[in-house]
């Protein structure tokens, strides 16, 4: 029986290896992708806001009338430019203004008159010096008084114009209109004093400061650059923002024009990654890949900040080892990575 057996053994250990020989050989399983070195570096820190262009608090001016007076013609529109000195409206003086006018004329007259006569009666020992004084006092009261009157276009009609090269953003009146002294009649801006106004969130806003630079961005219109020129330290209780003026170049920008702002506060230094290579785990944090000697590992990161298609990233990072971009969606911590590029290096 031992004979007949160990035979059998044989042939069962031949069938075996060649089994064993002639079946497939199991490899574990690896996902394709795509890496990028990682690299240490910064981006701007970026504030994002949104306004419009209006004219500065200094570079308003309010048009007003002179005296009581009729609005007799209007030489201009809401939003026409005009040059300094063109005319903007024609007054002509109200009946009460010229009463006015004609009470002050009268008592110029009666005043020069009194003093004429009082210097003689001087002369004659008829009067005193006092007298003398009081006369000329009223005269000058009166020359004083025509003169103002004079000033304000009281003698006649009165043409007012521009005080400088302005914008006219507001008309209160049309001709015919009878307006009374400091009655509104237009409103005009600068026009090198356009300024884009935004509003900031309160936490956004204390970077913030003058001179910043900022990337204007009008609707519809490229990009040009501007520089933040005041920033309010109160919170508007309309909007809940806080408010920022930001210079424009000559010639941008018309007032009432939407435009977004994105102003450089400073800058955000770490590790500077692809945005593609950020996940975000089931918790919602967010996380990258690295490929260690070819294995998957997740590392929990935190974004600092972002900018065009790239992230600042910090978290503890193996500084010697690629992060994955295409592809790191599939991974999970030790599965084996192959390389996209034949020669096995990084994407740059």
């Amino acid at each position: 029986m031992i004979r007949r057996f160990r035979p059998c053994m044989a042939c069962l250990v031949l069938a075996t290896a060649l089994f064993a020989l002639a079946s497939p050989v199991r490899s574990e399983p690896s996902v394709l992708v795509e890496v990028t070195s990682l690299r240490k570096g910064s981006l701007p820190r970026i504030v994002t806001a949104y306004g419009r262009v209006d004219a500065s608090s200094s570079a308003r001016r309010t048009v007003m009338a002179p005296l009581s007076a009729v609005v007799d013609e209007v030489y201009v529109r809401p939003g026409e430019q005009v040059a300094k000195d063109a005319p903007l409206m024609r007054l002509v003086p109200g009946p009460k203004t010229a009463a006015s006018y004609a009470q002050a004329n009268s008592a110029l007259h009666v005043a020069s008159q009194l003093v004429d006569r009082t210097r003689k009666m001087v002369e004659q020992h008829l009067a005193t010096g006092q007298q003398l004084a009081d006369a000329d006092k009223s005269l000058s009261d009166a020359r004083a008084t025509l003169t103002a009157l004079q000033a304000q276009g009281a003698g006649g009609p009165d043409v007012l114009r521009a005080p400088f090269d302005a914008i006219v953003t507001g008309l209160s009146i049309s001709p015919g209109a009878i307006v009374t002294e400091g009655s509104v009649l237009a409103d005009l801006a600068r026009r090198d004093g356009l300024v884009l106004k935004v509003g900031v969130i309160p936490a956004s806003v204390q970077p913030i400061a003058p001179g910043n630079e900022v990337s204007i961005t009008p609707i519809g219109e490229r990009v040009f650059v501007g520089k933040v020129l005041s920033r309010g330290s109160v919170v508007d209780l309309t909007t809940g923002l806080v408010a920022v003026e930001i210079s424009l170049p000559p010639g941008k920008g018309l007032p009432g024009e939407m435009a977004e702002a994105a102003i450089t506060t400073g800058e955000v230094r770490g590790y500077v990654v692809p945005h593609e290579a950020i996940l975000v785990d089931d918790l919602g944090k967010p996380y990258v890949v690295q490929a260690v000697n070819m294995i998957a590992r997740k590392v929990a990161v935190r974004v600092l900040g972002a900018d065009e298609g790239a992230d600042v990233i910090d978290g503890q990072l193996d500084i010697a080892a690629p992060v994955v971009l295409a592809g790191n969606h599939q991974l999970d911590d030790g599965m084996k990575v192959r390389l996209a590029d034949p020669k096995g290096t990084a994407a740059q």
